[in-house]
């Protein structure tokens, strides 16, 4: 099983996939310029796809490459699909 992601906010780096009932969502952030701020990488996060829960982050953030970040959130979604 691997998440599909694509873009979801034209101008901006952010990517998102859902499956099984869970929604991931990378984006770049950096500590200076236009975007989200933080510590420089893409920073990864999932939620329940039909809950109003707030995102959770995925363990590793800020990951260095979008490889690497796309990874993570298959690991996960591998975890939780075992969990249901």
């Amino acid at each position: 099983m691997s998440l599909q992601f694509h873009r979801a906010v034209e101008d901006m780096e952010i990517w998102s996939a859902a499956d099984d009932g869970f929604s991931f969502v990378i984006t770049y952030e950096s500590p200076a310029g236009s975007g989200f701020h933080g510590r420089a990488g893409y920073v990864a996060s999932w939620r329940p796809f039909y809950r109003s829960n707030g995102a959770i982050k995925i363990g590793g953030s800020a990951f260095a490459t979008f490889t690497e970040a796309e990874e993570a959130c298959n690991t996960m979604l591998e975890y939780l699909t075992g969990l249901h």
